[in-house]
């Protein structure tokens, strides 16, 4: 029993240590220098031994109330692929106008533990901060540590300072690797009243607490007043005045979070997925003023962004395209003519500037006259142009495939707007006028996001999905044969249609032939002998790549037999899924098939000993197929490959349904043709 209550207080003694450890700045222990490897996942490069954030609102009499955040990090590198967490970016709000967010008091240490085991520090000097420009909007702070090695550990400190306090970041309590000792609060004063949503697949519980608070201010009076010898005197008075409130704060704290890395296929930005908590900005109410809500409803956020002089006065406007805007339905017969062009029209005059944003930043008049603008300016003016004649033109807001999905009532959380039309039998289109090759119904893969929010100007708003029925389409059919000496030579002709042909059409059209050519050769190990694309810039109908080559290398003889894989350079070898578990959706963007067809010819003095059997597979609730068929016809061998997606999205309930599939799938597809000679 005594044995039993000393190894109790050992444990509980350890547990004390971890919890009361010292994350002073500055001062790092030995232990954690000497740590070789992340003790829950050895394969981690890195990991924060500490991560600390306190985001608060101070109060400045001149100013008002101004947002703060600290930060603390202490990161342990432990192998040399770690050091890139050696060079820290600081993303930050800097216009080339207007108030910006400030990066203050940046200090930072790299620890190491010399020969004799001695702990050392380099400080981090200032020459190792460098302030670049991203755009007219951001900033950023490139932070350098100083002698990185393995075993190093880096500790750093900065502040960040904003004049707008509508916007708390978002709390992320999971990163690409392990964070040890996380801590972070959240401190708002009662004046604004903040919701809160989790995000990713990863909770920490908050806790909840409320603090009262002092602000003294300091306001000196001058006064002059006589002197009883007749003199003038000054005299300074000071008075002192304080602000009371109470602040709400939302308390995080864990252990040992894990990694969630990225590197998996099919993923849209993994930085969505890692857990972590949204803030958005419900109302506010100050002393002597009315309650002011922001988004406390989707109906809300759409009324509020439509009615912004920078979304719906924009489309309001159109005396600056009215005369151009006659010429360019003068030959068009009904509305879906109408549509297709006057959106081709804006995509020819209006070049995207790169930027994206619900709002415009010069104004549509400005951009139509210099044939430049960002997205609300392009699919603004888009949309006004197809009300004016007498079509039903709403704007979209979206939330781009990089910036997350909205699941709450939110303004921030939506950077970019699309263009729909309603015809009046209900069916529907959507535009993006910003991508030269996209057309009706077909956006391009960045806005490809769930859903969009449609608004309309008397404040009405409704969801619209965002991807299309029509599955993306690669349909290939290769004429081969087998030559006498065991070469193959043959002809491909490979159709692209929909999101497929878009995605071709803006990865290629800037590419010459010898470039396509030599990417295609060394893709397929095939030597091609002639090359051919057709219509690269007719968005009409799909576009054709046609290819005649010949190999040597696809063609395996053994002891008097060959082997030849039925789908020939188009067979799929390795399963993209490879995580014993994933916690986040597969994500492809769109409904999608690939089809082959190949005709084989086998050569003369040669029979078949053997051809792979056919397969027919399923995923749950219909969300794909693969269907594969080798047949013997004459002298030739037919193959036939379906692969189908009809859902963009495969939820992580099923990724080990998937993984097996595929494996079955690679493993059909490796399956030999056998020939013998007669």
């Amino acid at each position: 029993m005594k044995k039993k209550i000393i190894v109790l207080f050992i444990l509980i003694a350890q547990i004390t240590t971890v919890t009361a450890q010292n994350f002073k700045f500055g001062k790092v222990s030995k232990e954690e220098l000497e740590e070789e490897f992340y003790p829950l996942d050895s394969t981690a490069d890195a990991a924060y031994l500490y991560k600390y954030r306190r985001t608060y609102f101070d109060y400045n009499k001149n100013k008002g109330f101004m947002l703060v955040t600290e930060i603390h990090e202490r990161i342990k590198i432990y192998t040399k692929e770690g050091f890139d967490k050696a060079t820290k970016s600081i993303v930050y709000y800097k216009p080339d106008s207007g108030e910006n967010v400030s990066v203050s008091s940046i200090k930072g240490y790299t620890f190491n533990l010399s020969d004799k085991g001695k702990v050392e520090d380099d400080k981090l000097s200032k020459s190792a901060i460098f302030d670049e420009k991203l755009s007219k909007y951001r900033s950023i702070k490139k932070i350098t540590f100083p002698n990185v090695k393995e075993g190093s550990v880096l500790d750093i400190e900065y502040r960040i300072e904003s004049p707008y306090t509508r916007n708390i970041d978002d709390v992320n309590y999971q990163f690409e690797i392990p964070v040890k000792h996380f801590e972070t609060s959240i401190e708002t004063p009662e004046y604004y009243t903040f919701s809160s949503k989790e995000k990713g697949y990863y909770f920490l519980p908050v806790k909840k607490i409320s603090e009262n608070k002092s602000f003294t201010f300091s306001n000196r009076n001058r006064s002059v007043l006589a002197s009883n010898n007749g003199g003038v005197v000054n005299k300074s008075d000071v008075e002192y005045s304080t602000l009371d409130m109470k602040f709400n704060i939302d308390l995080y704290e864990a252990e040992n979070i894990p990694a969630l890395k990225g590197g998996e296929p099919f993923v849209t930005d993994i930085k969505n997925y890692r857990g972590g908590t949204e803030y958005e900005l419900q109302s506010t109410k100050f002393p002597d003023s009315n309650l002011e809500f922001y988004s406390n409803s989707w109906e809300n956020v759409s009324k509020q962004i439509y009615e912004s002089s920078e979304f719906g006065g924009e489309i309001e406007k159109n005396n600056y395209y009215k005369n151009d805007l006659q010429n360019v339905i003068a030959d068009t017969n009904n509305d879906f003519e109408k549509v297709g062009a006057i959106f081709q029209f804006v995509k020819r005059k209006v070049k995207w500037n790169n930027y994206n944003g619900i709002y415009v930043e010069g104004g549509v008049v400005k951009a139509y006259k210099e044939g430049s603008g960002n997205v609300a300016e392009i699919n603004l003016m888009l949309t006004s142009m197809l009300s004016s004649v007498g079509l039903n033109a709403y704007p979209v807001l979206v939330s781009t495939r990089s910036n997350g999905i909205p699941f709450f009532p939110t303004i921030e959380g939506f950077n970019y707007v699309i263009c729909m039309v309603k015809f009046p039998d209900n069916k529907y289109v959507l535009l993006d006028a910003t991508e030269p090759y996209s057309t009706l119904n077909i956006l391009p893969e960045r806005v490809l996001n769930w859903n969009g929010r449609v608004v309309a100007k008397n404040g009405n708003s409704s969801w619209v999905k965002l991807t299309t029925s029509d599955h993306a389409s690669d349909e290939s059919m290769i004429i081969a044969k087998i030559t006498e000496d065991l070469k193959l030579e043959g002809f491909i002709r490979t159709k692209f249609d929909n999101f497929s042909a878009l995605n071709f059409r803006v990865n290629n059209n800037h590419l010459k032939n010898e470039a396509l050519i030599s990417k295609y050769e060394e893709n397929n190990n095939i030597e091609i002998e002639d090359f051919k694309i057709e219509n690269e810039l007719d968005l009409n109908v799909p576009i054709t790549r046609s290819v005649k080559f010949s190999s040597e290398d696809l063609v395996e003889t053994i002891n008097d037999k060959v082997y030849i894989e039925p789908l020939l350079f188009l067979t799929q070898h390795t399963n993209p899924f490879k995580l014993e578990d994933r916690k986040f959706p597969v994500d492809f963007a769109t409904a999608w098939k690939d089809v082959s067809r190949i005709s084989l010819e086998i050569p003369a003095g040669y029979k078949i000993e053997s051809l792979p059997e056919p397969l027919a597979i399923g995923l749950p609730d219909n969300i794909g197929v693969f269907k594969y068929q080798v047949q013997e016809l004459g002298n030739k061998i037919k193959t036939v490959s379906v692969l189908e997606f009809n859902s963009p999205m495969v939820p992580p309930q099923y990724y080990a349904f998937l993984k097996d599939f595929y494996s079955k799938l690679v493993a059909k597809q490796s399956e030999k043709i056998v020939l013998v000679k007669i």
